[in-house]
């Protein structure tokens, strides 16, 4: 596998360094304006927030329940800046300390609240998605190839906010000129090859990205392109929106209950197929852990082979994929991605600097247009690597 620098947390005008000290200080606040803590709590929270953004990483609480595991992913790093942190472990540590402050695992009050809850909530109970909700009677009823690509680019830009279902349902629209690479057919005709097989998928955010996600999910298992699909969760709050257990019932429950038969017949759907086995929703303690998707762990691992594909959603699980590194971006994704042990599709919008698989062309025309083109979240790739 080839290599490249890894991204670090503190490096002066870089993204990651304005993740911590411009978005974790308004995301600190939004968080202790959303639920009441107290006094420990707050001063909690805000005593992170210094450490992350001026001091040095120090290790959790001996009392906290991964205390030694932490130890072990932060061997070495303890007692430094956090800028000189890998940002993928940094970023993820930010957030399991968060969960700390809120006190989350400790026994008492909070335990088990999501500190992320309210943003959630007020984002599936919104005008936006009720809109999206009433588009999809604009789709066509039948599976066919138009309802498709529009499902496909309605999961890519779930969360893109100036999009939905009624722009993506003209089957790519005005969008397509926003893909940096698009290997769409490479998947439908892959999913068409091993047709009645078993797919999974690896969720990113809750609200406007989870809904058209689990759209996505109908279409495969109504279809019979998928006879089972597996979706993968975070097993605590995570990264703001992660989508967690409670976040799929939720959405499931927002589509049955939608005032239009069509989004209502697929939530019905989707309840019987969590009812029957066809869709199963899973998680495991590696996704919130702060390493890239080549070390996962024999157990996770072995649930992914013999898979017809993985579909990997959102900016984190390709940064876990190909490695929170500075690749050039030709780099070809198939040479970063075929660790993966099973076939794999990544849709992302771009909200990062890693980026792979893109033609020398588009990247000089990107580069070209002085904008922030890997960050600010208006270009995507469909990225595709097959197995032999």
């Amino acid at each position: 596998m080839p290599s490249a620098p890894v991204i670090l947390s503190g490096t002066p005008g870089s993204f990651a360094r304005d993740v911590f000290h411009e978005r974790h200080p308004k995301l600190v606040q939004q968080v202790l304006n959303a639920l009441p803590y107290g006094p420990s709590e707050r001063a909690a929270i805000e005593e992170l927030l210094a450490e992350s953004t001026d001091g040095v990483l120090q290790p959790l609480s001996t009392s906290a329940h991964d205390h030694q595991q932490w130890l072990e992913w932060g061997e070495g790093l303890f007692g430094r800046p956090w800028g000189e942190a890998p940002f993928l472990w940094a970023e993820s540590y930010f957030y399991r300390r968060l969960l700390e402050a809120t006190g989350y695992f400790r026994p008492g009050t909070w335990q088990g609240i999501d500190p992320f809850a309210p943003f959630k909530d007020a984002e599936l109970a919104g005008p936006a998605v009720d809109a999206e909700l009433a588009a999809l009677g604009d789709l066509p009823s039948d599976f066919t190839d138009k309802r498709a690509a529009a499902l496909l680019s309605s999961a890519l830009w779930g969360n893109r906010a100036d999009l939905s279902f009624q722009i993506t349902a003209e089957a790519g629209g005005s969008i397509a000129t926003d893909l940096a690479a698009d290997d769409s057919e490479s998947l439908w005709a892959e999913l068409e090859r091993t047709e009645d097989g078993r797919v999974c998928i690896i969720a990113d955010n809750a609200g406007r990205e989870l809904l058209p996600d689990l759209v996505l999910v109908d279409h495969l298992l109504a279809s019979g392109l998928a006879a089972q699909v597996a979706v993968y969760v975070k097993p605590q709050p995570y990264y703001v929106s992660d989508a967690t257990m409670a976040d799929v019932l939720a959405t499931v429950e927002r589509l049955r209950t939608a005032a239009t038969a069509a989004a209502g017949t697929i939530g019905e759907r989707l309840w019987r197929a969590m009812n029957s086995g066809a869709l199963v929703v899973r998680t495991h303690p590696f996704f919130c852990a702060p390493l890239p998707f080549h070390d996962m762990p024999a157990d996770l691992r072995s649930e992914f082979v013999g898979a017809a594909m993985t579909i990997l959603k959102g900016d984190l699980n390709y940064r876990r994929l190909v490695g929170d590194q500075l690749w050039p971006p030709t780099t070809a994704f198939t040479e970063v991605a075929s660790h993966f042990p099973s076939a794999v599709t990544a849709l992302r919008t771009l909200k990062s600097d890693v980026i792979v698989g893109v033609d020398a062309t588009v990247v000089a025309q990107l580069d070209s247009a002085g904008t922030p083109w890997r960050t600010n979240g208006r270009h995507a790739v469909i990225q595709v690597d097959l197995r032999p």
